[in-house]
């Protein structure tokens, strides 16, 4: 059952628009926020609360990749793999960070801190290569110039 302050926040986003149809990602956003992911359940339930079918909510929410449809670590590390990125430096990038973290792309940290996860494009191609650790955008990342910056990035999400 979505909570009070879930349902609330939702309300309040549901006023912006014109069709509460329009509410369904900054929805399942709020109701990630609270909870760390979207569980069949929790889909259940913002669907009926929307006035959506499961189908149709389902539909956005494996568009939209940063929603989670499984647990993640308490920060998620997006790491780019778009043609920009993956030309600069993102495969050194990629390994460097599975070292570090000890897990490979599409994995958690033992202590749930850290998931690693792909994403096509973070939209800085200019400044390749780039990952986003939770809200927070990293560019300019090649390991080869800066083998120590990563570590240094990792340390205020410890």
């Amino acid at each position: 059952m979505l909570t009070e302050a879930e349902q609330h926040e939702i309300e309040a986003e549901a006023a912006h628009y014109p069709e509460r149809r329009a509410v369904a990602i900054d929805a399942l956003k709020i109701v990630q926020q609270h909870r760390g992911y979207i569980s069949d359940a929790t889909l259940t339930e913002v669907a009926v609360f929307l006035g959506l079918t499961r189908a149709e909510l389902d539909g956005v929410a494996t568009f939209y990749n940063l929603l989670h449809r499984k647990p993640v670590g308490r920060n998620v590390i997006w790491i780019c793999d778009g043609v920009s990125c993956w030309l600069t430096g993102y495969g050194r990038l990629r390994r460097q960070l599975e070292q570090r973290l000890g897990i490979q792309e599409g994995e958690t940290t033992a202590d749930g801190r850290f998931t690693l996860l792909p994403i096509v494009c973070l939209g800085a191609c200019d400044h390749a290569p780039v990952c986003m650790v939770n809200d927070d955008l990293h560019h300019d990342l090649d390991p080869a110039a800066d083998p120590d910056r990563m570590n240094k990035l990792l340390e205020p999400y410890r």
